[in-house]
């Protein structure tokens, strides 16, 4: 639960606010406090708050001890008031982070993310019902960068754009499967990039698939310069660096949503009891190395030397870190991120196969909030600025010391080629 404390300068010196969807979906309650009081609220600690001269502590009940430093009038303390973190809803959680989202207006962000949420979910149920409803296997349609089309494909493509195209925030759709940029409501504030259905080929074999999406505030209308849909285009063509949400669903054993708002990177996993997303993992960490790396090594010899010599020496624990390291390898690159987020080490793909603005950006993002590295093996890439829609590159994504370590041997990015799967 998150906790703020202004300092507001009035009688009473101190006000707490606690952000709550207990009632309303942006719900706020005001709660005056007074020396040595203790306010009990249902599902949650106690509090108690201590007058001082300058301001105001918060103590907690359990043992005395300040939970906040003293502030001065006009200061702002953020923290978490536990106890209700056992069952923390993706939407409750959403409604208490976006007010800390500086492009953020009021709660449209947050209602947009719930609707791409609500999606994945429409999106899971589908596919575990892909085998009985006849929605296995190839389309006859190949997409614009030249990838056919699984059935699945387009079903997940379609959910997402209707579930943005009725939501009301959103002005701009970029999908991997589309052709072109789609314009969806001309005042819409944000635009959304996603690639609906990641490692659609495995779906046949019920391999883990993903979801991966985007989402940036619409550059301001030129009305002069441009017509609608070079705004729409404008809109999903900014540097990673300028995404204000971005996240990923995982569907496997378990259905996860990954999330972040520039703030952290956080998990959900779909509790099918409820039809909630839960919080399951708060705030992950990539580990600062790890012992695993994730690439299609079938590919050896095609690879350029630097690559080559990286991979020859953390096998044989010969890199910079004395551990052999391990493969591991889905080839379905949510999967294979999501493991290497929790576990550390590097998920890669060499070649210029995966698209900068559905997957490479998103999926960096959520690496930086982490604390890990988003690379084409020479740059960050959250900093490249797109300069088209179906943009491809070479993507290592990781641990911060595994990533500098690769990107060291310089050269490891693989000439393009087209392998026939």
């Amino acid at each position: 639960m998150s906790l703020r404390r202004v300092n507001c300068g009035s009688t009473c010196q101190q006000h707490l606010r606690l952000a709550s969807l207990r009632s309303s979906p942006v719900a706020t309650s005001l709660f005056h406090n007074t020396a040595g009081k203790e306010n009990q609220i249902k599902g949650w600690k106690k509090l108690r708050f201590q007058k001082s001269s300058g301001g105001c502590r918060v103590l907690a009940a359990s043992n005395g001890e300040p939970a906040a430093p003293e502030l001065a009038p006009g200061g702002v303390y953020e923290g978490q008031v536990l106890g209700s973190e056992k069952y923390t809803t993706l939407q409750r959680f959403l409604m208490e982070e976006v007010q800390w989202v500086p492009e953020a207006e009021d709660s449209d962000l947050a209602i947009l993310l719930s609707d791409v949420a609500s999606a994945t979910k429409r999106i899971a149920d589908v596919l575990a019902s892909a085998g009985i409803e006849g929605l296995m296997g190839k389309n006859e349609s190949v997409n614009m960068t030249g990838d056919k089309q699984q059935k699945l494909d387009v079903v997940a493509n379609d959910i997402l754009k209707d579930a943005l195209a009725s939501c009301g925030q959103v002005r701009s759709i970029a999908s991997e499967e589309e052709d072109e940029v789609l314009l969806t409501d001309p005042n819409g504030r944000y635009a959304v990039v996603f690639d609906p259905l990641d490692g659609s080929r495995n779906i046949d074999a019920a391999i883990p698939t993903g979801t991966i999406f985007g989402v940036h505030v619409c550059q301001p209308v030129l009305e002069d310069t441009m017509d609608e849909l070079e705004w729409a285009l404008s809109d999903c063509l900014q540097p990673g660096d300028q995404l204000v949400a971005a996240g990923y669903a995982l569907y496997s054993s378990a259905t996860m949503f990954v999330l972040t708002l520039g703030n952290g990177t956080h998990g959900f996993t779909l509790d099918r009891r409820t039809g909630d997303y839960v919080l399951t993992h708060r705030n992950i960490t990539i580990p600062e190395r790890g012992q695993i790396y994730s690439v299609n090594d079938a590919r050896y010899h095609d690879w350029p030397r630097g690559l080559q010599r990286y991979i020859d020496a953390i096998r044989r624990g010969e890199g910079e870190s004395p551990k052999q390291y391990s493969a591991r390898y889905i080839c379905s690159l949510v999967a294979d991120f999501h493991r290497t987020l929790l576990y550390g080490g590097v998920a890669m793909n060499p070649r210029s196969h995966l698209r900068l603005v559905y997957e490479g950006n998103p999926l960096s993002m959520i690496a930086e909030q982490a604390s890990g590295v988003g690379s084409d093996g020479r740059r960050r890439i959250l900093s490249i600025k797109p300069d088209r829609l179906h943009q491809r590159l070479p993507l290592f994504l990781g641990s911060p010391k595994d990533i500098a370590e690769l990107e060291s041997y310089e050269d490891v990015q693989q000439e393009a080629k087209t392998y026939e799967v």
